[in-house]
């Protein structure tokens, strides 16, 4: 009890020096050892699965941009998963992937859902048509009057096309994994066949690249990413979401920009 009195009256001083309110003492636990952030976060992570090869995608990715507008400064997280399974009805969409199409196929498993587009996700426990915009608000309301957790950090550094990016997560359980994101901020295509021809698209916030990581025995670590080679001008961001992988549940979120 006197080294445990010893560590708060140590750390109280350390926050008064310092002066950063955000300061998190604790005693060490790999499993909770997130510095700088915040428990009991609200937020609405929007996951729209989409194609350009979809006549009925367009209105779902104008909300999605409507929404991503008036996030700013809110804890609103867009994310526009392009998919591949309408690549063979005659336009190939160059945003699209399989990896995509798997999150899509967990989310069909998670939620009990069929695999269609557009499908908008939001926070991993509830599914809607992507453009239907009452149903969408309606949900991220709901989600915003929830606190969260989970506890999570990212940041990242740059070296010409490679990424670094440095995580750091806490709250977290045995079956939580951290799915990171590289995101395209800006992108679009003149599509010339398929059911959308002779239509042009800009997307926002296209996941060019996932990748997961169990957070069973570890809370921190790194990963990288790669910048595609024809895309080095544009502007890229890195998400962290941590998500339980038996319900599909996202207990925290993080975002950090890349710069150039």
């Amino acid at each position: 009890m006197k080294t445990l009195k010893k560590i708060a009256i140590a750390c109280a001083l350390l926050v008064s020096i310092i002066g950063i309110s955000a300061f998190i003492c604790q005693e060490p636990d790999k499993k909770n050892t997130a510095t700088g952030v915040a428990e009991g976060k609200s937020f609405a992570v929007l996951e729209l699965f989409t194609s350009e090869g979809c006549n009925s995608c367009p209105p779902a990715e104008q909300l999605l941009e409507k929404l991503g507008k008036e996030s700013a400064g809110k804890p609103i997280y867009v994310l526009n998963y392009h998919v591949d399974y309408f690549d063979h009805l005659g336009w190939k969409d160059a945003f699209g992937s399989r990896e995509n199409t798997r999150r899509q196929q967990e989310y069909s498993t998670w939620l009990n859902s069929q695999v269609y587009t557009p499908q908008l996700v939001v926070n991993g426990t509830a599914e809607f048509i992507g453009s239907d915009e009452k149903a969408v608000r309606s949900a991220i309301a709901s989600q915003l009057s929830i606190k969260h957790q989970g506890i999570l950090s990212v940041s990242v550094h740059k070296t010409g096309k490679q990424i670094k990016v440095d995580y750091l997560s806490g709250n977290t359980g045995d079956q939580d994994d951290l799915i990171l994101g590289l995101i395209q901020k800006n992108g679009s295509s003149n599509v010339l066949r398929g059911e959308n021809a002779g239509l042009r698209f800009s997307h926002i916030q296209i996941v060019r690249n996932l990748q997961s990581v169990s957070l069973k025995q570890s809370s921190s670590g790194s990963r990288e990413f790669y910048i595609p080679l024809e895309n080095n001008m544009e502007k890229w961001e890195v998400i962290g979401i941590i998500q339980n992988r038996k319900t599909g549940r996202i207990t925290a979120v993080d975002t950090a920009q890349v710069n150039q």
